[in-house]
């Protein structure tokens, strides 16, 4: 298993910036691919984003693409969401989360979960 640890999440203003870190545990890392959730309140989980193992591929939900941009360093077992262009709609609690087998399994149903880190875009 991998341990996962989310960072980063704090009070921004819409149109901010803010970069989301999740670090993993164990020397398997880039054995997993990884992405990002986010749960705003009364409403569901959703995927957001999600990276390949060495990050060569990428794969985001519409509603981030073009302000959001997930990479990884494999080498500081680290992925990252930077998040450009925040509305107030972005306000969530945002997890991480693993799974070996591929972008179409780790967005339907991932192995591992971090705790997760509140991002919160005020008007």
């Amino acid at each position: 298993q991998v341990q996962l640890v989310e960072s980063g999440g704090q009070l921004v203003q819409a149109g901010g910036s803010l970069r989301l870190s999740c670090a993993g545990s164990g020397r398997t890392f880039n054995s997993y691919y990884v992405g990002w959730f986010r749960q705003a309140p009364g409403k569901e989980r959703e995927f957001v984003a999600s990276i390949s193992l060495s990050g060569s591929t990428s794969s985001y939900v519409d509603s981030v693409k073009g302000r959001f941009t997930i990479s990884r360093d494999n080498a500081k077992n680290t992925v990252y969401l930077q998040m450009n262009s925040l509305k107030a709609e972005d306000t969530a609690v945002y997890y991480c989360a693993a799974d070996p087998r591929g972008h179409t399994a780790l967005a339907g149903n991932p192995r591992y979960w971090g705790q997760g880190t509140q991002v919160t875009v005020s008007s």
